[in-house]
């Protein structure tokens, strides 16, 4: 009897959907990596436009939506939840727990440790949307990972709207660039973390800005190894390559498929998702 109930839990867990939500489509290259590493789960994507960017809202709004976000994949199967937005990991990685009732929750951690390992000069520095610039979160992770170096946090208002519209190159791309991370690089910077999943789609343009001699950092990786160990320690970890990544949106998928497809570089089929009637757990 015990063999039976264990076989139909595996059998349960295994079923269940990756969820993963950010903002907007920034968090796809955190999917990209976990489609990498894990091709036979399905992931259930949410890009939550009808709030985007989260970056320069209200950090008790945040706090709420990621809330009715969770929620809502939950109800929807998911057997574990990414969280691939930095923001509202930094801001609401509690409240979200909390909200998913026991599944199991993954959060993004900008990559302040590996490049504070990796600076040869002492100096890296972080571009960071203005919530998780200013949060504690952040600070923490500075003091915690990085003693003895220099961190130079930069806010980047605009750059998610960039990648949101699909500018990810070209002249404008590069001088707004250039405006952000002039300063650190004067101050000898030899390290820049990427602290939003919006900006690796903005790696290729930052690398031009910075030259050969600065490593350039995200997470995306590391979180997909996470979500790894997660999905093994449960038994819910799914092999072979018959995964897929499903789309969705709290806006209109009409206006905002165009980027998705430019951002993986193949056609893409978004449709819509409704959260804001879900009610979350203990609330």
């Amino acid at each position: 009897m015990a063999r039976r109930r264990s076989v139909a839990y595996h059998l349960v867990m295994t079923d269940g959907v990756v969820g993963i939500f950010d903002s907007g489509w920034g968090g796809l290259s955190v999917a990209a990596e976990v489609r990498s590493l894990l091709p036979g789960e399905r992931l259930l994507y949410v890009a939550d436009h009808a709030f985007c960017p989260y970056g320069q809202r209200d950090p008790v709004e945040i706090r709420s939506r990621c809330r009715t976000l969770a929620a809502a994949l939950v109800e929807r199967g998911a057997k574990a939840v990414v969280v691939a937005c930095n923001t509202a990991s930094s801001l609401a990685i509690e409240e979200i727990r909390h909200a998913c009732a026991g599944v199991p929750v993954v959060g993004v951690v900008p990559a302040i440790k590996p490049a504070a390992q990796a600076t040869t000069g002492g100096v890296i520095a972080v571009l960071a949307t203005p919530r998780t610039a200013e949060g504690a979160y952040l600070a923490r992770l500075v003091r915690e990972h990085a003693p003895g170096v220099r961190v130079i946090v930069v806010p980047a208002p605009g750059l998610v709207e960039l990648v949101e519209t699909g500018e990810t190159a070209g002249a404008r791309v590069d001088a707004f660039l250039r405006s952000l991370l002039a300063s650190p690089l004067a101050a000898g910077a030899d390290q820049i973390v990427l602290g939003c999943t919006h900006y690796p789609f903005l790696r290729a343009a930052i690398a031009r800005v910075v030259g050969p001699r600065v490593g350039i950092v995200d997470s995306g990786a590391a979180i997909a190894r996470r979500l790894r160990h997660v999905l093994d320690e449960t038994g819910a970890l799914v092999t072979g390559d018959a995964g897929e990544l499903r789309l969705t949106t709290t806006g209109e998928p009409a206006r905002v498929s165009a980027t998705a497809a430019l951002l993986l570089g193949q056609p893409a089929v978004v449709t819509a998702f409704a959260a804001a009637e879900v009610a979350v757990p203990g609330d």
